[in-house]
């Protein structure tokens, strides 16, 4: 065997990056935890998951003298041994299992652990964004909500279903039975109300149908049956939602101590044009979300087109308020999976489709552009046009991928956006287009001239 190959296969002349490196095989009732072979008679221990077998195996690294830990996102698994990691002064790499198998080793317990080990000695694997502090609070806070009024949605179906049973057709004459008309009406009901005219004067004044077609649509069979089974629907749909209320002030607050951290909390006052009248909209938070962003990031960033407050506030809990992670907006859109792929062989281009990615941002800002794609914005225009040329789909990634870079640099940079609109985008893609044909004419000799008008015509 020839001993230079053999040497350069294990590695021997690879620049070690984490010489103090030690990786976790995460599991749900065991943890296999690495270190290197000089640094323990031996280098593969496992734990147990309890909260003191996870301090024995911090105290183990200390010993070892480990500085690095690497561990594969695992479920939720991961989440007691990284902060107790984090809190200890660990620099702790999370990787995504996928990017791991792109460097594929033996799969035990005790090999999967040592190879996790040998791939981040040698900086072979990269770490996964997780937010720090404060900010992996308000992202604790906000999926919490979102679970929450999940739940609740799916106890309006229990309670049209039973009012359905009793033939009450509600859901025909109202938008939304949660609504300001169909909550008044279904909590009257379970109250005792049955005269469907005095049920029907319950009606919002901005509900479209008449009096008249509600209390037609409320002439039904009262059986208790089904009455009890809309009184527990509803109560439940009340819980979540007084649940939801909670964290609106959980994350109010947070909202609050992030500004007063980055020294904004007594800032200039956002303009007046922030201080719009609030409207009653569903599953809206307790206070105005658009004020207590401007008070954290110093701008408005729902001036760009698709983000309202909602939306924003996500994106920030999911991102961050910074965005110092990603060096550039084209290695946030790359993170997000917006950005086409450079796959390149022999110099040729094999692929360009983006990755796919189940990242929370990435559907909150594709979502952004379904809904801007329905406006007379500059954007709306480029997703009209990208739409009809080559689809949906794609649009829709393009759109995102746009609105991303508009986000990175507002947040990080403080960029105002304000909108050209639509008619604007038109004429410069117009232009552009033009350009490009008076280009390409001149390389072939020829010179484009316009299309003078018919003089016959004209009079005509």
């Amino acid at each position: 065997m020839n001993p230079k190959r053999s040497k350069s296969k294990d590695g021997g002349k690879m620049p070690m990056v984490h010489p103090n490196a030690a990786a976790i095989d995460v599991g749900a009732t065991m943890h296999m935890a690495a270190v290197r072979a000089d640094r323990a008679p031996e280098p593969v221990h496992s734990f147990g998951t309890f909260t003191a077998d996870l301090h024995r195996l911090v105290d183990w690294f200390t010993e070892c003298g480990v500085e690095t830990v690497v561990m594969e996102s695992t479920s939720v698994y991961w989440i007691p041994i990284f902060e107790l990691l984090d809190a200890r002064g660990f620099t702790v790499f999370l990787v995504n299992a996928r990017d791991a198998k792109h460097v594929p080793g033996r799969k035990t317990d005790v090999s999967d652990a040592q190879w996790l080990q040998r791939l981040h000695s040698f900086g072979l694997l990269r770490a996964s964004f997780q937010p720090k502090g404060q900010i992996a609070e308000l992202r604790a806070y906000v999926r919490q909500r979102e679970r929450l009024l999940e739940y609740a949605a799916s106890h309006i179906q229990h309670m049209q279903k039973a009012l359905t049973e009793m033939n009450l057709q509600l859901h025909h004459v109202v938008a939304d039975i949660t609504g300001a008309t169909g909550l008044r009406i279904i909590r009257a009901i379970l109250a005792g109300e049955r005269d469907p005219e005095a049920l029907a004067c319950l009606r919002h004044y901005s509900c479209h149908s008449s009096a008249e077609t509600i209390a037609k649509a409320l002439t039904g069979s009262y059986r208790a049956e089904h009455l009890f089974a809309l009184e527990q629907a509803l109560a439940l749909y009340d819980t979540y939602h007084e649940k939801a209320s909670a964290c609106d002030a959980r994350i109010e607050a947070v909202l609050k101590e992030l500004s007063n951290h980055r020294g904004r909390g007594h800032g200039p006052a956002p303009p007046a044009s922030l201080r719009r009248n609030r409207t009653d909209q569903a599953n809206a938070l307790a206070f105005d979300v658009r004020e207590a962003l401007f008070a954290l990031l110093g701008k408005d960033i729902t001036t760009i087109d698709g983000l309202g407050p909602y939306l924003s506030l996500k994106l920030i809990a999911e991102c961050g308020d910074d965005l110092s992670s990603w060096p550039s907006a084209k290695h946030f859109t790359s993170w997000l999976g917006l950005a086409p792929s450079n796959k390149v062989s022999g110099g040729k281009r094999l692929s360009s489709r983006t990755r796919r990615s189940g990242g929370r941002a990435a559907a909150l800002l594709r979502l952004a552009a379904v809904t801007v794609g329905r406006t007379n914005t500059a954007l709306g225009a480029f997703y009209r046009r990208l739409s009809s040329r080559i689809g949906k789909a794609k649009a829709v990634t393009a759109t995102a991928r746009k609105i991303a870079v508009l986000f990175y640099n507002a947040v990080r940079y403080g960029m105002d956006y304000v909108d050209p609109g639509a008619s604007s985008y038109e004429t410069r893609y117009r232009t552009r287009v033009v350009n490009n044909l008076h280009r390409r004419a001149k390389a072939f000799g020829f010179v484009l001239q316009p299309l003078e008008p018919n003089v016959g015509e004209a009079v005509s």
